[in-house]
C-alpha cells in the first residue's frame, strides 16, 4: 500500500504540472495536505474490495476444477466464448463497480480530508456503506450467475453441468459479498468514528455482534465445508463421498448452531450492558449488574458497575456541595470550573440575625435551639430559594442571602424585598408556637465582589462590599424596630412595583459611615407590633 500510495502521489504531481482545472486542482492539493492515512482511505477501500473478489473468483476456480465433478473435456474444449463472456462482463462490472464505488467513498473521503459536522443522512451513509457495497458486489455475481447459465444453456452443456456452474459462481459471490463487507468495515473505521460523533444512530443496515460472528464463522468454516456438502452433486461416482458430504453437512448445521448459540451469549451480555448504559444515561444509578462470567465480558460487567459505583459517590458529593454552598452556587462552580478571584457586580443582600441568641443559648437546652435554629433556617432557605435568590452562608444564629449572584438578575432588589416580606410574615407565624422566636432583618443593594475567597486548598464563594455592611448594620438597628425589618433607599429605588409595598421611616447614621442613611419599613402593619389580621399581599403562607 506504500509504494500504491508513493506511485499515486508521483502521478499526482506530475499531472498538477500539466495545469488541471483550478476547482479540481485544489481538491487534489486539499488531499495532499491531509494526513497520509487520511489521503490512502479511498485506495485502501478499493484494494480490499478487490481483495474480496479475487478470493471469490478463486473459490469459484477451486470449486469447478477440485471440488465438483470436473467439466466435460467438450466443455472444457470450448472455452472461447466463456472468456469472452468473463472479459466483457468483467471490463463492465470493474468500470461500473469501481465507478460507482468511487462516488460512495467520495463525500467519505471529503469529511476526513476537510472535516466538518455531519448531518444525520450523511452519519447513516457512512455507517451504511460495507453493507451497501457487499450487497453491489453480491448484485454484480449474480447478474454473473445468469449471463454464464444463459451462454451453458445456448452452448448445449447439460443441466447437471449448468448448476455446477451457477452453483459455483453464486458460491464466489456469496464469498465476495462478505469478505467485501468485512474488510470494507474494518478499513473504514475512521470514518465510523466521525460518523459516530455524539449521538449512536440506531438503525437495522448495521450488523449486529451475533451477525458478524456468523458471517466471520460462514467464511472461515461454513463456505469451505459447504464445497465439501455439494461435492456429491453432479458426480458419477457419488456414493463414494456421501459419507465425507454427510459429514460436512452435520459440521454446517452442529457448527452454526454453536456458533449462533455462543454469538447470542455474548450480544445477550452486550444488550443487557447497554440497556444499564442508557438507564444510567437517563439518571438511573442506584443498580449493579450481576456479573455472570468470568471472562473479558465479566471484566466489562464488572467494570461497568465500579462506575456506577464511582456515579454513585460523585453524586453524594455533589449533593453534599449543594447542601453546603447552596444550588445555584455549586451549578456556578461547576459549569465555570473557575479557581480564586471573582467579578464586580450589582446585587441585593438579605441579612436575617436571631435576637438573644446569647440569652437563648444561657437559658435553653442546647437541643430546643437548634431545633429552633434548623426551623428558621428551613423556612428562610425556601423563602429565599423561591425568589431565586441563595443562602451564602450560615453564621452561628444569622444567616446571609444573596441575589442577583452567582445568577444575573435584573430585578435582584425586588427579590430581596419579598423575600424579607415573606420571611417576616413566615417568623410572625412561627412565633405562636415559638414565643422566644424573633429575628432581625435588613435588606440593602449595590455594587459588591462576588469571588471565591480562601485560599488554593480551600475557598468559598461569598461576596465582599458595601451592601453586605449595610445590610448587617440594618439587621443590628432592625432588633430595636418594632417592624423587625429594615431596608436600604438603594434597594427601595432598584425595586421597581416592588417599591409600593414600602415606606420611608427615617434617617439613621450607620456605623462607619459619614452620611445618614434613609432606611424604609414595609407599608403594611405586622403582627409582631399591632396584631395581625390577614396575611400581607402577595406573600406566601
Amino acid at each position: 500500500m506504500d509504494l500504491l500510495s508513493k506511485l499515486v502521489a508521483a502521478f499526482t504531481s506530475r499531472w498538477m504540472s500539466w495545469g488541471p482545472p483550478a476547482a479540481l486542482r485544489k481538491t487534489v492539493t486539499t488531499h495532499m495536505a491531509s494526513p497520509p492515512s487520511e489521503r490512502r482511505a479511498p485506495l485502501i477501500v478499493l484494494f480490499w474490495i478487490g481483495a474480496a473478489n479475487v478470493i471469490g473468483g478463486l473459490v469459484v476456480f477451486l470449486y469447478l476444477n477440485y471440488i465438483s465433478e470436473p467439466l466435460s473435456p467438450i466443455t472444457q474444449r470450448n472455452t472461447t466464448s466463456r472468456l469472452a463472456l468473463f472479459v466483457v462482463y468483467g471490463t463492465i462490472a470493474v468500470a461500473v463497480g469501481g465507478w460507482r464505488m468511487i462516488a460512495s467513498v467520495r463525500p467519505v473521503w471529503q469529511w476526513l480530508i476537510r472535516p466538518r459536522p455531519l448531518k444525520p443522512h450523511e452519519r447513516i451513509t457512512a455507517l451504511h456503506l460495507p453493507i451497501t457495497m457487499a450487497r453491489e458486489a453480491f448484485a454484480y455475481w449474480l447478474g454473473a450467475v445468469v449471463a454464464f447459465a444463459a451462454l451453458n444453456i445456448i452452448e448445449a452443456m447439460s443441466a447437471a453441468e449448468v448448476l455446477r456452474v451457477m452453483l459455483g459462481i453464486f458460491l464466489g459471490g456469496v464469498s465476495a459479498s462478505a469478505f467485501t463487507y468485512l474488510f470494507v468495515e474494518v478499513s473504514l473505521r475512521p470514518v465510523f468514528i466521525r460518523a459516530l460523533e455524539g449521538e449512536v444512530i440506531d438503525n437495522s443496515l448495521v450488523l449486529g455482534i451475533r451477525a458478524k460472528l456468523l458471517l466471520s464463522w460462514a467464511m472461515g468454516s461454513g463456505i469451505p465445508m459447504l464445497w465439501i456438502a455439494l461435492s456429491p452433486f453432479g458426480r458419477e461416482d457419488q456414493e463414494a463421498i456421501l459419507d465425507i458430504a454427510a459429514l460436512a453437512w452435520l459440521g454446517i448445521i452442529s457448527g452454526g448452531i454453536m456458533v449462533y448459540v455462543a454469538a447470542g451469549s455474548v450480544a445477550v451480555r452486550l444488550s443487557v450492558v447497554r440497556n444499564a448504559m442508557l438507564r444510567v444515561k437517563e439518571g438511573d444509578i442506584n443498580f449493579d449488574l450481576r456479573v455472570d462470567d468470568g471472562g473479558e465480558l465479566g471484566r466489562l460487567q464488572a467494570g461497568f458497575n465500579e462506575m456506577v459505583v464511582g456515579l454513585r459517590q460523585r453524586e453524594q458529593l455533589k449533593n453534599l456541595f449543594e447542601r453546603h454552598v447552596g444550588d445555584e452556587v455549586a451549578r456556578h462552580a461547576l459549569e465555570t470550573d473557575a479557581g480564586l478571584g471573582g467579578e464586580q457586580r450589582e446585587i441585593s443582600v438579605l441579612f436575617i440575625d436571631l435576637i438573644g441568641s446569647t440569652q437563648l443559648a444561657a437559658t435553653m437546652e442546647p437541643n430546643q435551639l437548634v431545633v429552633m435554629l434548623n426551623g428558621m433556617f428551613s423556612t428562610l432557605v425556601r423563602v429565599v430559594k423561591a425568589e431565586g435568590g441563595s443562602v451564602n452562608k450560615f453564621e452561628g444564629d444569622g444567616a446571609l442571602c444573596v441575589f442577583g449572584a452567582p445568577d444575573d438578575q435584573p430585578d435582584h432588589a425586588a427579590r430581596a424585598l419579598r423575600a424579607a416580606r415573606a420571611m417576616r410574615h413566615q417568623m410572625t407565624l412561627m412565633a405562636r408556637d415559638q414565643p422566644d422566636l424573633d429575628v432581625g432583618i435588613g435588606v440593602s443593594s449595590g455594587m459588591a465582589v462576588a469571588a471565591n475567597i480562601g485560599s488554593e486548598e480551600r475557598y468559598e464563594y461569598t461576596v465582599v462590599g458595601d451592601p453586605v455592611n449595610e445590610a448587617a448594620r440594618l439587621t443590628e438597628l432592625a432588633k430595636a424596630d418594632p417592624e423587625r425589618l429594615l431596608a436600604s433607599k438603594m434597594s427601595i429605588d432598584r425595586a421597581g412595583h416592588e417599591a409600593t409595598y414600602w415606606q420611608a421611616s427615617r434617617e439613621e447614621e450607620l456605623r462607619g459611615r459619614q452620611a445618614p442613611t434613609q432606611v424604609y419599613i414595609p407599608s403594611e402593619p405586622s403582627e409582631m407590633t399591632i396584631g395581625f389580621v390577614g396575611s400581607p399581599q402577595n406573600l406566601p403562607e
